[in-house]
Parts: structure tokens; C-alpha cells; sequence
């Protein structure tokens, strides 16, 4: 009896072991999962942050899963539209122009608060500038900087505004200086400084910023929260399936809208991911050609 519950012991142990060197020989044979996401924040925090969802994703999909920075928002698009990345976490509009760029790609899940998104305009307390629930026209003769040359939240939404307020003028032609600080972060560093009066931030990175210590309020402060808009969310390419099996886009929507550890969600100032379409940013591609920014 004792031989018997011998055999069958290693038998067992013989059983695990087939099955994980399985699992290691397949996640082995796969190639790696790469993904970028648009350097909209310091570096050191956007290299914090994708590593976390890189280790968490590699262990909901069973395979290995790498981040890849990038210096530009154009670079995270050139990275997806050729291929050297399967995955993005975008903003409105370079997830547009990725999608337009690569036939099949899907939005596949969003921040729980992308869905109605906002625009801070900051200005230097020394402008004398108040917050206002309308528009402040107290900003047209300023200095003012846009945040990167591609952003949703820090170019395309804030031109849109300021020229629905001011129609037939463009920013150019509204301000006394116009600029593009390249990230949100820079914005309010520009505008704190006493570099430009004003400028248009991301709401999300402000309170990020704020949190982290890096907004002097005696120095800088919000005067203006833009209506609504839908912008980042998590783009797939549609060749996922075909790489890694069938269903894998489900299973990658899946783990990125089942992730609940605060230490992933909250360097992207987000409560949840949720899962979203390509049509909810249809209101994006309508603005970027309005304003001539979308070919």
C-alpha cells in the first residue's frame, strides 16, 4: 500500500511538472506583447507606471509583455501604425489617427473617467486671472501653450474651444504668443515658472501633479474646466488574434478592465479601466478635421 501511494505521489509530481514546463515552453514560444502609451507626464513616472501594467498583464495572458517608451506622441502612433508595437494606451486623437492607419485596430477599454473628460486652462496668478464658469476671454492677448502638438486634452479639444469663442481666429491669431510644451507636466511648469500667462492641461495630470507636490497654488491656479469630451483609451492592432490565438483581444480587454490594484490605477489618475469601441471617439475625428488638425 505504501509503494502504491509511492507511485501515485510521483505520478502527481510527475504531472505538474509536464504541465509547467507546458506553460513555460509556450509562453517561451510566444513572442512578446509590446505596448507604448504617449509620454504625456515625467519620464521616470510614465516607466514606473507601464512597468506595473506589464508585469500584470504578463500575468493574466501568460506572455511576455514588454513596454517600449517613446520620445513623441507621432512616435507612439509610427510605433503602432508599423507594427513594433501591439498595443497603446492613446490619447483621443492619436488613437483616431492610429486607428485610421491600421485597418482592423480597435479601441478595446478606457479610464472610467475618459468617457467625459477635461481641459483645465491654468494661468499665473500674477495675470490677475479669476476662475469663470464661461469662457475667459480675460486670456486673448496672452502668452498661452498647448501641451503636445498631437494631445486631446492639451491641443485638439483647447483649440476647438478657443475657437468656437472666438470665431474665424485661430489661437495664433487670438493670443500674443502661442507655444507647445510637449507634455502636460511641462505645461504647468511653463505657466508656474512665468514662461506663458496661460496654458491648457490635462485635468488629470494637474490633480497628479497637484498630489505629488509639484503645483505651487500661490503661484498657478484653474481658471476654466472645459465642457466634456471622450479621450485615452487602450488600442489593440487586429493582428493580436492571429499572434497569440483566437480570443486574445477579449482576454486583453478583459485583464485590462479587471484590474483593481490601486497601485496600477492610480499613477494613470484613473478609478477603473472600463471597455469601450471606436465609436465613442467619432466626436474626436469630427473636431480634428473642423479644425483642420485631421487630414
Amino acid at each position: 500500500m505504501a509503494a502504491l501511494r509511492g507511485l501515485v505521489r510521483a505520478c502527481l509530481a510527475l504531472a505538474v511538472y509536464l504541465g509547467s514546463v507546458g506553460a513555460w515552453a509556450q509562453t517561451a514560444a510566444s513572442p512578446p506583447l509590446v505596448f507604448t502609451g504617449i509620454p504625456d507626464q515625467d519620464e521616470s513616472r510614465l516607466v514606473e507606471r507601464f512597468g506595473r501594467v506589464a508585469r500584470y498583464l504578463e500575468d493574466r495572458l501568460g506572455v511576455p509583455v514588454r513596454y517600449l517608451p517613446v520620445k513623441s506622441y507621432p512616435a507612439a502612433v509610427t510605433a503602432f501604425t508599423n507594427g513594433q508595437v501591439q498595443l497603446a494606451w492613446f490619447g483621443g486623437f492619436t488613437g483616431v489617427q492610429a486607428r485610421r492607419a491600421v485597418p482592423g485596430a480597435q479601441a478595446i477599454a478606457q479610464g472610467a473617467e475618459d468617457a467625459a473628460f477635461k481641459t483645465y486652462f491654468i494661468a499665473g496668478t500674477g495675470t490677475g486671472l479669476k476662475p469663470d464658469a464661461v469662457f475667459p476671454s480675460g486670456i486673448a492677448g496672452r502668452s498661452f501653450t498647448f501641451g503636445a502638438r498631437a494631445s486631446t486634452s492639451g491641443r485638439l479639444m483647447p483649440e476647438h474651444f478657443i475657437r468656437q469663442a472666438n470665431p474665424g481666429k485661430t489661437p495664433e491669431a487670438v493670443f500674443a504668443r502661442v507655444g507647445f510644451s510637449g507634455d502636460h507636466s511641462r505645461t504647468i511648469q511653463l505657466v508656474q515658472s512665468g514662461a506663458y500667462e496661460v496654458g491648457a492641461v490635462d485635468y488629470s495630470v494637474w490633480g497628479l501633479d497637484t498630489k505629488a507636490g509639484k503645483v505651487d497654488r500661490q503661484a498657478v491656479s484653474v481658471i476654466w474646466e472645459s465642457p466634456p469630451f471622450p479621450d485615452y483609451q487602450w488600442t489593440v492592432r487586429a493582428d493580436v488574434d492571429a499572434l497569440y490565438g483566437a480570443g486574445f483581444t477579449e482576454r486583453l480587454r478583459n485583464a485590462l478592465t479587471g484590474i483593481t490594484d490601486p497601485a496600477i490605477l492610480e499613477p494613470f489618475g484613473r478609478s477603473k479601466f472600463i471597455p469601450v469601441t471606436n465609436a465613442a471617439y467619432a466626436p474626436l475625428e469630427e473636431v480634428g478635421r473642423a479644425t483642420g488638425l485631421l487630414d
